[in-house]
């Protein structure tokens, strides 16, 4: 959406700072110790920092959940921070948010023209430069079909498509690469290399940190990270070696038909409406775009730290149980000494003649009867108790 605030803007009033003239080499938004809180009282954003300058693109990165997506709506102007202050801001603001409305009933082309209009914008001009953008990036949904209906890639490009035409000095983009395909994808990347101005942006695929000069930043918990955390600086371009990602995606109907025409992955769950796989890192891209040209849309993408040792590999027998344990001292192996001293025999017993038997070993003298106790004396009656009266009170 792009944004021009005027002057009558109550909302934005105090957040617009001095426009940019040519030739000025200044920063085009400073964010000063933003703090914002959710309607639900999350605490989305603690005391943000961040300057963005139209020298080098601004890259946000971080887990889901950490308020980039917060950070982008108060940057670009959507949403008015709880505390803190926007400084130098320009006065038109192209913001690609993270999904449209799902039951927005606009066709593509009158929302293009409305959002326009209602920006201050001459729809002429925008309209033809929305052509040539929709063009360029293959745009092949149906001009008459409300925007709900639109699949996730064409949705995606009209999003695009009215956060560039109106020219703005500032982008603020959230996940612009998320279900692009090959080509569309390219020519964005080709678009935003070229463009000169202010760009804030949040990417999971790693495309906008090869753009020349970009400045990556790590969110974390509402915080930006400092230099001095080492999960902060300098940021990886790539994934590590052995790395694997989780892929959450939403298939129409039974996924695994889908499954069929995709690479091979591991599985984790396939249900009706849901498909969630293992892939290594290098291959997630492929497997993404795969997946969204079967129809089907992204939910998450996660790494796995720690591979399940199932899916390692196929383990050696000969070292499955590790190597053999040295013998103790105290337990010597079966052909070596005994522990224990063997115990003496005694004088060896003389030979017995064939046809006589061994004399029985005499029986000591009998047990002598054990004897019975004395009957117990039955016990004396006890007396009758003597029945109570009535209790007087004591006063």
């Amino acid at each position: 959406m792009c944004y021009r605030p005027t002057a009558g803007d109550r909302r934005c009033a105090n957040l617009i700072g001095s426009q940019l003239t040519d030739g000025q080499v200044e920063v085009v938004v400073r964010l000063v110790g933003i703090h914002h809180t959710h309607a639900s009282g999350i605490v989305a954003l603690r005391g943000v920092d961040l300057v963005v300058d139209p020298a080098a693109p601004t890259v946000l990165r971080g887990p889901d959940g950490a308020g980039k997506t917060t950070l982008l709506r108060v940057a670009a102007g959507a949403i008015v921070p709880t505390a803190g202050e926007i400084e130098d801001r320009p006065d038109v603001v192209g913001f690609l948010p993270d999904r449209f409305p799902a039951r927005m009933k606009l066709p593509p082309r009158r929302w293009l023209d409305h959002m326009a209009r209602i920006r201050g914008i001459d729809p002429d001009d925008a309209g033809d430069r929305a052509d040539e953008l929709l063009e360029e990036l293959g745009y092949a949904g149906a001009d008459d079909e409300p925007m709900a209906e639109l699949s996730r890639s064409d949705a995606q490009k009209i999003g695009l498509v009215q956060a560039l035409a109106c020219d703005p000095d500032v982008l603020v983009l959230d996940e612009p690469w998320s279900g692009l395909d090959d080509d569309a994808a390219d020519v964005l990347t080709r678009l935003l290399a070229e463009r000169s101005g202010g760009l804030l942006l949040t990417d999971r695929t790693g495309t906008a940190a090869g753009f020349a000069g970009a400045r990556l930043h790590r969110l974390r918990h509402g915080r930006l990270a400092a230099a001095s955390d080492p999960d902060s600086v300098p940021l990886r371009t790539a994934p590590p070696p052995g790395s694997v990602m989780r892929l959450d995606l939403a298939c129409a109907g039974d996924p695994r038909p889908v499954l069929e025409s995709l690479p091979p992955a591991r599985v984790e769950a396939a249900a009706p409406g849901r498909l969630t796989v293992r892939v290594p890192a290098p291959e997630s891209d492929a497997w993404l775009m795969a997946a969204l040209a079967a129809g089907c849309a992204v939910r998450s993408v996660r790494p796995v730290r720690r591979e399940n040792p199932a899916s390692a590999g196929p383990v050696d027998p000969s070292t499955a149980d590790g190597p053999a344990r040295p013998p103790r001292e105290d337990n010597p192996p079966a052909d070596g000494p005994s522990r224990r001293p063997p115990v003496p025999d005694g004088p060896p017993r003389p030979p017995v003649p064939d046809g006589a038997s061994r004399p029985a070993v005499p029986d000591g003298p009998p047990r002598p009867p054990r004897s019975s106790r004395p009957p117990r004396e039955p016990a004396a009656p006890e007396p009758p108790r003597r029945p109570r009266g009535p209790v007087e009170p004591q006063w």
